[in-house]
Order: C-alpha cells, then sequence, then structure tokens
C-alpha cells in the first residue's frame, strides 16, 4: 500500500450549465522518481519505495455527482491532490468549478496551497482510457513491482435508483457488478490497492423491519464471532437477509467480490461504507443535489414541491408500523458523510484497520419519519408544504436506522449536522441558484 506523504489534519451553477464544455484540468506535473539499485542496505525494497517522496493522489469515480462533489471538495480541504473520472451521465460539467471555488477560498483563509484537481470526463468502465490514466501516475521501477502516485479510490460510480433496478436490472449488475469486477482488476495491475467502495444500507434487506440493530455483523461475507446484545458470543455465517431489489443486491454482490479480493491479496485494504440516507448541501450553498435525471430521493422531491416543478409530495406508504405511519429513515448530512470517507480513507492508509476488509455504518444512529422530515422543511420555510398518500413503493422497507458504534471506535468518525441544518442548507443552495419561489 502507498502512504501519502502528507496526511490530512484540517477538516473543517447557473441554474442549466454548458455541458459541451471542455472538461477541466488543473494537474500537476508528472514527477518522475529514479530508479535505486538494490544492496545489502536494503531487505524490502517494497518499503523502500514507499517512502519515496512523491505527490500523492485520490482517484475519485463519479466525483460530481451529489455524494461525489461533496468528498471531493472535503478531500481537497483536507490536502489531497484529487482525480476525478465522471462520464457526467448524472451530473454537470460546472459542478467542478464550484468546488474549485470552495477548496481555493477554504486554503486562502487557511494558508495552505490548493492541491490539484483534475477531471477525466469518461466512463470509469473505459478501460483503454483508465489505463492510459493510471499510466501517467505510475511510479518508474526497475523491480517490476507496479507502484503508484495514486493513494487510494474512493468508488461512487454505481447506478442507485431502486425502482429503475427493479425494471431494468441488467443495467445495474452490468455497472455495479460487472464494472467494479474490472475496474479492480484494472486497478490491481497499477499497484492501487486501497479502495474506498460506495455501499449501502440496503444490504440489510428486510432485517430493517425486524427490530434488531442494524449492525455490520448482520452482513458478512465470511464467517465471523461476535459478541451479541446478551454480552456473549456468537458465530455469524456469511449471507443476506431479504434484499429486497435488485439495486441492494448489486451493493450485496459488489460488498462480496471485495471481500474475497482482499481475503485472496494481503496488499488490498477495502473499507465498504454503508450509507444511510444522505442529504442536505455543502452550507455555502455553491453545492447541491442536482441531478439530471429525475430525482428519487425524498429531499430532491420536496425541493421539487417547494420550487413549483411538482404540485405536490407523495408520501409512499403511510401504514408503515411507525410511529406516524410513514417510513423513518437515517437521515445523514451530506457534508458528514463526506467526512466519513476521509476518515475511511485515513484510517486504511495508516494500516489502523481491524481487518483489511472492513465494512462501515454511516449514518447518524437516530431516524426520523418522512412526515418528521416535512414538518422539519416546513418550520424553515415557515410555509406548508403540499402532499398525499400513495401507495408503497415495491422494493421499500418501513425503517432503517443505523447502529453507528463501529465507525465512531474505528474510524474516529461521528456526524455533527441535524435534520434541519441539511433543511436550512437546501434552502440555501436553492437561494444561490437562483431556484427558492
Amino acid at each position: 500500500m502507498f502512504v501519502p506523504t502528507s496526511m490530512p489534519s484540517s477538516r473543517s451553477d447557473s441554474r442549466r450549465r454548458s455541458d459541451a464544455s471542455t472538461p477541466s484540468e488543473l494537474a500537476s506535473p508528472t514527477v518522475d522518481t529514479p530508479a535505486t539499485e538494490r544492496g545489502d542496505l536494503f531487505d524490502n525494497i517494497d518499503e523502500l519505495l514507499r517512502n519515496i517522496p512523491s505527490e500523492s493522489h485520490i482517484l475519485v469515480t463519479g466525483g460530481l455527482g451529489f455524494i461525489g462533489s461533496h468528498t471531493t471538495l472535503e478531500l481537497l480541504k483536507a490536502n489531497y491532490n484529487v482525480i476525478v473520472i465522471d462520464n457526467l451521465s448524472n451530473a454537470f460539467q460546472n459542478v467542478l468549478d464550484r468546488i474549485s471555488i470552495l477548496a481555493q477560498k477554504h486554503h486562502e483563509e487557511n494558508g495552505t496551497k490548493m492541491p490539484s484537481l483534475r477531471l477525466h470526463a469518461h466512463d470509469y468502465r473505459d478501460t483503454t482510457a483508465l489505463k492510459s490514466l493510471l499510466q501517467e501516475y505510475q511510479i518508474p521501477s526497475r523491480w517490476g513491482n507496479a507502484k503508484s502516485k495514486i493513494a487510494g479510490v474512493i468508488h461512487f460510480a454505481a447506478y442507485k435508483a431502486v425502482e429503475e433496478s427493479i425494471r431494468n436490472p441488467l443495467k445495474y449488475y452490468s455497472n455495479n457488478v460487472s464494472g467494479l469486477v474490472d475496474f479492480a482488476t484494472t486497478l490491481g495491475e497499477f499497484g492501487i490497492k486501497t479502495f474506498i467502495f460506495s455501499s449501502s444500507a440496503t444490504v440489510y434487506g428486510t432485517l430493517a423491519n425486524s427490530g434488531l440493530p442494524l449492525k455490520e455483523e448482520l452482513c458478512v461475507h465470511k464467517e465471523e464471532v461476535h459478541t451479541n446484545e446478551e454480552g456473549t458470543q456468537e458465530v455469524v455465517q456469511p449471507g443476506c437477509t431479504g434484499i429486497t431489489n435488485p439495486y441492494g443486491r448489486t451493493k450485496w454482490m459488489c460488498e462480496t467480490i471485495l471481500a474475497d479480493l482482499a481475503a485472496s491479496d494481503p496488499e488490498w485494504t477495502i473499507v465498504a461504507l454503508r450509507y444511510f440516507n444522505p442529504v442536505g448541501c455543502d452550507s455555502s450553498g455553491l453545492l447541491g443535489e442536482d441531478p439530471r435525471q429525475a430525482p428519487t430521493n425524498l429531499l430532491p422531491v420536496v425541493v421539487k414541491v417547494m420550487t413549483g416543478q411538482y404540485s405536490e409530495l407523495s408520501m409512499f406508504g403511510t401504514d408503515w408500523e411507525t410511529e406516524d405511519g410513514t417510513a423513518v429513515r437515517d437521515f445523514i448530512h451530506v457534508s458528514d458523510l463526506a467526512l466519513g470517507h476521509i476518515a475511511a480513507l485515513s484510517s486504511a492508509n495508516e494500516g489502523k484497520l481491524s481487518d483489511n476488509f472492513r465494512t462501515f455504518n454511516l449514518g447518524t444512529g437516530k431516524g426520523n419519519s418522512v412526515m418528521d422530515v416535512v414538518s422539519t422543511m416546513e418550520g424553515v420555510i415557515s410555509k406548508p408544504i403540499a402532499r398525499r398518500a400513495a401507495p408503497r413503493r415495491e422494493g421499500d422497507v418501513g425503517s432503517c436506522v443505523a447502529i453507528v458504534d463501529r465507525s465512531t471506535e474505528e474510524l474516529q468518525w461521528k456526524t455533527e449536522k441535524t435534520l434541519k441544518d441539511a433543511c436550512q442548507d437546501i434552502c440555501n443552495f436553492l437561494e444561490v441558484s437562483g431556484l427558492s419561489s
């Protein structure tokens, strides 16, 4: 594993874009590192290569999407150079400019140097383009072991709409699963073996409705021994329970593939981050959830109602076994979620993980119903939001709330922002974008 020479210590569009513009490239020049003759002093050449000074970069697939853009921003703020791969199928070109403006502002305020930001506007499954990119960041070596200036990869480039996955499962298996296999194969060929995977709480399936706390050990990929709620040890077998849609199955399959890869090759360090429900946007108002395609997540639909694009909000299921009958979710602010990736990347690169494949829940540990979200937004805007009861959607569950002890203890990470913060930040985004009514 290649360790970055400087680990992070800090944290802290016009509406419709010109989509035909040339991808921005703010790349730092390639630095050639001269090889050194092997001698008796160097028993471990891999260790020597790891300690050669070199600029480190993080490769982010889907880095201009909702979660990807916020994570790219936090990486830059944390002093990482970032290479983004995004085919712009569900994101806009000028998101890159917004990320750059915010990162520049952060570094100017802190008197620090702005890292490099580079976009490659192609599909992550384009292996020819990927290999050409990775070749630029190789470290020359006369011993034949592939080394790279890319210190880690964060992979967001998956399709994610539950309903669409039910209608078109092959699209999801092709991109999410087959694409991952080819992608990981190519990364391995270039010696890039630190991998942060964007997973999902959907891997817990119908266990979300069982009343069990959603701990990571409810879904494992090898036999493990855990301490249960009664304080006794129990053996957990690999597998999953009641995953309700193809999207969720692709996430579980990808986790399994990555777990098997890590087991087969100890040089890999892989973290699967199981998201709950990301909401909100950067507090600046310059970044937000603004997909090209029709939104399916709750708050973007609420925004469509607020801005008059939709006449009302459809609440899918008002007869769930919850306090007010609407579905309960663990809503996590996207900026907190982005920082969870920084924590995972740091732990992976610093060798702090207990295993070379590790799963983590990223959530708040608290549930809010759909009605809670609507009421909170109504309180922020001081206006009612039109809504109606609608039948449950296929593939949905009634409740899904994280247990986040593992992330708190092992990643030293926790959420700081509230649901109200998320609603206020969304309103700020609408104001900055000129979309508020």
